[in-house]
């Protein structure tokens, strides 16, 4: 409620009582006149004064009451609106502290824009309408920019959307565009960042390589094998590479800063930190050595640190192999002495002032000179003074020019060689080596037997040449270095050598050059330089080499003692040429056997198909199926059909014989009655045992159970017997068929009493083609028994042939009852007398050894 409103309403109050008390005045009933109305009266002027003082006195604490609380108001508003104006100039100072211009909008009012106009209008500002020339974006924004943001400010205006955009004026300068909804008003504001994004490039550009080079440099401390770490002023590790990291056997860098890992010690680290200390005041230069445990070893480390502005850096250098190669080097020192003490060279060093520092015992006892003189260190001068005057050196007309000549050594810059011939026939091989810090050190060789022995080996040496001159055959020595020692006439001769190269001893690499002119196959080149040259074990070898001529040579290398080869050459020219002749006939004879081969495999399959055709008219005809037959046509087709059904046969048998050469040719396995196979087979061939009267004995126990074989080619193998012994039996003989388990094998036999087969015959029955008669009529091929004898192979088995002239054969066949319990043997052919004629009788046709 209003001040005005509220003053109002207590005036009217006010008024109401005293309006009331006057209306009650009135109201008073008339009273009689005289005193009681004196008094009537009295009291209601007392009233109406009553009411006008409390009248007066409410309207003045109104007042008062009033004028306080605007003199408040008053007091507030002045405070709000100095507010007001401080804020007012806050913002007009924030939005002119940068480019930048404000547009807001209300729903009914005109945009207001605040801000740098000439950002936008590109020059000076207009003195009216520039907040047109500001809104219409296409005049100073480049195209695609304007339609965006127009589109962008449609949209906050109308759904209150904001946006941000990148802008780019015609001028080339960057607008950052940003609009939002504040308080019901759509704000956008522009505000230029060309400058800023300048900026920020060159800080980026600045951060980047910064960032490079720390990475750089954490890259080359992490590549280094020494602990780096980096400490903080308090000195906490704030820092370190990977080799520090692997030293205290952190899982990462991160695991030894936090964990505050150290390298060293409390004690070593106050000792670095003292060391440190010292140094920079100048009072050492030297690093502390400490010890410590690097990755589970004890090392030796020199530590250096120093101090910078955020802290401390530091870095450990291993020191231990340095402290192991002192050590070494200072045994090294003492064991070289005492081997130089044990050599029999004579060995003697002196000093810069030519003074003796060393000897050993061969160079006392070379010289036969006395310790103490020694030990008293003597000049060069001096020694050869005395070994002058004990007649231990040669005579010289001017010794004096021979000494000065010997100690000009001394100001030699290289190792100089002399010989020293002794009054007692020694020859010694001198040599001089000046020290890089000054001084000399002599080396006594005594050459003596060296130089004998050489003069015996010149003298042996041209004994073998002389006599590897007298050889026919090609002789070459190589020594050890691989280089050509001794060569005959004969090997210059074969090769056509330069009797000068042997001279110059060539190596053997030189050599085979030469000789490849003659000889260009590599192979065996490379076979004769590894005998000479190889590191693998020295082993005798030998190759063929082919020359240019035509001729053939066997090489030979051979090792001798002390690492040389003796190479030696054998022409074999005519005896290869005989192995020639005799390589190709026997390849012609190979391939005339292949040959033969491939086209009976091939007639057999292509006489197969006009064959079955005949077979199959033939049985139209015999069956009078096209018309009825005479007599003598009823023979004829019945003369073909056996005929056809032999040829058949035949070619059934090649086909399998080449399928088994081919090696396609598979076993079809099953448990197969011995018995019932035994009958199949003869019931093939009961009309031939007819046609020829010959009785078929079988002795087959009924309890001889079944194998594990092909059935189909086990009935051809006794077919294939069975047909064999009829064809050579006589009418009333007997054919006898007999079967027994021997253990682990099934015997099967076929014997028969005919005329029997001489050795030469019995040697070749199982080959191919081998057909012999024998005086009987029986006819073939010879595939018969070579068909047994590759399918009995193929199950595993073998074959024995047992015969007699003039008594008969039998043939026993073995099948594994367990064809994989062993391997598949070879076929044994035996051929052996027939049992008696008694124990035939008992056991008939079955001879077994």
């Amino acid at each position: 409620m209003g001040v005005g409103r509220t003053t109002h309403i207590r005036i009217g109050v006010g008024a109401l009582a005293l309006t009331t008390a006057s209306a009650a005045l009135a109201e008073l009933p008339d009273a009689p006149a005289g005193h009681a109305t004196r008094e009537i009266h009295s009291v209601a002027a007392l009233a109406i004064f009553g009411g006008l003082v409390v009248f007066a006195v409410i309207l003045s604490l109104l007042h008062l009451y009033e004028r306080n609380r605007w003199t408040r108001r008053e007091r507030e508003l002045a405070a709000a609106l100095d507010v007001l104006r401080g804020a007012h100039d806050r913002a007009e100072m924030l939005l002119n502290a940068e480019r930048q211009i404000i547009v807001t909008w209300d729903r009914r009012s005109e945009p207001v824009v605040e801000g740098d106009i000439s950002l936008a209008i590109n020059g000076e500002r207009p003195a009216s309408g520039y907040a047109r020339r500001v809104l219409a974006f296409g005049t100073w924004l480049v195209a695609a920019d304007a339609t965006a943001v127009e589109a962008a400010v449609e949209t906050l205006r109308t759904r209150g959307t904001g946006f941000t955009l990148s802008l780019r004026t015609q001028t080339g300068r960057s607008i950052e565009a940003h609009g939002q909804a504040v308080a019901g008003r759509a704000l956008l504001r522009l505000r230029e960042t060309s400058q800023e994004r300048s900026e920020i490039a060159d800080l980026r550009a600045t951060l980047d390589e910064t960032r490079r080079g720390l990475s750089t440099l954490s890259g080359l401390l992490d590549a280094i094998p020494q602990p780096v770490w980096r400490r903080t002023r308090e000195g906490s590790l704030s820092w370190v590479n990977a080799a520090y990291v692997n030293a205290v056997e952190a899982e990462s860098r991160e695991a030894a800063l936090d964990a505050g890992l150290e390298l060293f010690d409390r004690p070593a680290r106050e000792t670095i930190a003292r060391e440190e200390a010292a140094r920079a005041a100048g009072l050492t230069r030297s690093l502390p050595r400490l010890s410590a445990i690097v990755a589970g070893s004890r090392r030796m480390l020199d530590v250096f640190e120093t101090s910078l502005d955020t802290g401390r850096v530091g870095i450990a250098i291993d020191v231990s192999e340095l402290e192991s190669v002192r050590a070494d080097l200072q045994r090294q020192m003492n064991a070289n002495v005492r081997t130089l003490d044990q050599l029999p060279t004579a060995v003697a060093m002196f000093d810069v002032s030519q003074r003796l520092i060393f000897h050993n015992a061969a160079y006392r006892q070379l010289w036969d000179l006395d310790q103490a003189f020694l030990d008293s260190r003597p000049s060069d001068g001096e020694i050869l003074d005395h070994l002058r005057a004990k007649r231990k050196l040669e005579e010289h007309a001017d010794f004096r020019g021979w000494k000065q000549g010997v100690l000009a050594a001394y100001r030699a810059a290289e190792a100089n060689q002399t010989w020293w011939y002794l009054p007692d026939g020694r020859t010694l091989r001198v040599v001089a080596d000046p020290n890089p810090q000054g001084g000399l050190t002599y080396l006594f060789d005594d050459v003596s037997d060296h130089l004998n022995a050489e003069s015996r080996y010149n003298a042996l040496r041209r004994l073998q040449a002389e006599t590897l001159d007298t050889l026919a055959e090609p002789v070459a020595v190589f020594g050890a270095d691989g280089r050509l020692t001794l060569a005959n006439r004969a090997f210059l001769t074969v090769w056509r050598l330069d009797p000068a190269l042997v001279e110059e001893r060539p190596h053997v690499d030189a050599v085979i050059a030469a000789c490849r002119e003659l000889a260009p196959a590599e192979e065996p080149w490379l076979d004769i330089r590894d005998a000479v040259v190889g590191l693998e074990s020295r082993t005798a070898r030998s190759c063929r080499l082919d020359v240019a001529d035509g001729s053939v040579l066997d090489c030979a290398a051979q090792p001798l003692p002390e690492g040389a080869t003796l190479l030696t050459l054998i022409d074999i020219t005519a005896s290869v040429n005989v192995e020639r002749a005799l390589t190709e006939k026997n390849d012609a004879l190979v391939k005339a056997a292949q040959l033969r081969d491939t086209f009976v495999h091939h007639v057999s399959y292509e006489l197969r198909s006009p064959l079955t055709n005949i077979i199959g008219f033939t049985q139209l005809l015999g069956d009078e199926t096209v018309g009825a037959l005479n007599e003598r046509q009823r023979e004829y087709a019945d003369h073909i059909m056996r005929s056809s059904a032999a040829l058949l046969v035949i070619i059934n048998d090649i086909l399998d014989l080449a399928s088994i050469d081919a090696g396609s040719l598979e076993l079809q396995r099953e448990d197969m009655d011995v018995q019932a196979s035994i009958e199949a087979a003869v019931r093939g061939i009961e009309d031939r045992l007819a046609e020829s009267r010959i009785t078929l004995s079988l002795d087959v126990p009924e309890d001889i159970g079944s194998v594990h074989a092909d059935g189909k080619r086990v009935r051809q193998i006794l077919f294939n017997l069975l047909s064999n012994a009829v064809g050579f039996s006589e009418a009333g003989q007997r054919v006898e068929v007999h079967a027994r388990r021997d253990g682990q094998d099934l015997l099967l036999s076929v014997r028969d009493y005919g005329r029997g087969m001489p050795p030469e015959i019995a040697d070749s029955v199982f080959n191919r083609f081998e057909s012999h008669t024998l005086g009987t009529r029986h006819r073939g091929v010879g595939l018969g028994l070579s068909i047994v004898r590759s399918f009995v192979e193929l199950h595993g088995g073998r074959v024995h042939l047992e015969t007699t002239p003039g008594e008969g054969t039998c043939v026993i066949c073995t099948f594994p009852l367990d064809p994989t319990a062993r391997p598949r043997r070879e076929p044994v052919l035996e051929v052996r007398s027939p049992a008696p004629p008694a124990a035939a009788a008992r056991k008939p046709g079955l001879a077994l050894h």
